[in-house]
């Protein structure tokens, strides 16, 4: 089962215009977040999916796959699925790696493959980390997620779940900006209409849920930071 990883990457970003170009230590982000994937074992292919001309000479001038995407992709699964259809028809399995996670765990990438590829009704897997401190717990941009005792996905959710009514000791997890899928279901999942959970929390894996879907989270052993906003770009240079 051949396995893709493609990297969504847009210009347009609200909080950050132009963050796959800003330089972390000398190089541009998206050449990092690919630098990061290039160390996987269980990964055939890796390319960019962008909808931006600078962001694709860019990534082209420095030797790596890239493929232009249309602009009316509304989302990261948008472009993956496009992609998937279009140009890599040969492969079964595709992760998509967020453009904005210079610090993904290369293991991690390797894990949801092998899990894919081992479980033959598994369709749809991501990656949590726990968290602790306050103040991520209560950031909007950092989405949490809830999930059974199988590790299924129940939510996702920019608000902080589980709601701590009596202030009992409750575990949190941050949803990491990772994504496995079988190439059927991808290509489904992004044919299907937006749901209003999705509209509500901005989260396209929410459709998934919504319609009746399963989703794996796998707890990883590795945080990653990824880039929001200018000041993540101190965080990430001064863990380098």
């Amino acid at each position: 089962m051949r396995t893709a990883v493609i990297i969504p990457s847009r210009y347009g970003s609200s909080r950050f215009p132009g963050k796959p170009l800003a330089l972390i230590k000398g190089k541009p982000l998206i050449q990092r977040v690919v630098e990061r994937v290039k160390n996987c074992k269980n990964v055939d292919f890796i390319a960019v999916a962008t909808d931006d001309k600078r962001i694709y000479d860019a990534v082209k001038s420095l030797g790596f796959n890239v493929f232009m995407t249309p602009k009316t992709c509304k989302s990261g699964t948008d472009r993956v699925a496009f992609t998937a259809s279009k140009f890599l028809k040969n492969c079964e399995i595709f992760i998509n790696t967020q453009g904005d996670e210079p610090l993904i765990d290369p293991k991690l990438i390797d894990t949801l493959v092998v899990l894919l590829k081992k479980d033959e009704f598994l369709k749809y897997v991501t990656a949590a980390f726990p968290i602790t401190e306050e103040e991520i717990v209560k950031n909007p941009n950092v989405v949490k997620v809830v999930f059974d005792k199988d590790g299924y996905a129940l939510y996702f959710s920019r608000f902080a779940i589980p709601y701590n009514r009596d202030n009992t000791k409750v575990k949190y997890y941050k949803h990491m900006g990772i994504y496995g899928y079988k190439r059927d279901f991808l290509l489904k999942f992004a044919k299907d209409r937006m749901s209003s959970l999705e509209k509500a929390e901005s989260l396209d894996q929410l459709r998934a849920l919504e319609n009746g879907k399963k989703i794996k989270v796998v707890v990883a052993k590795k945080d990653s930071i990824g880039v929001d906003t200018l000041e993540d770009i101190s965080k990430v240079e001064r863990y380098l």
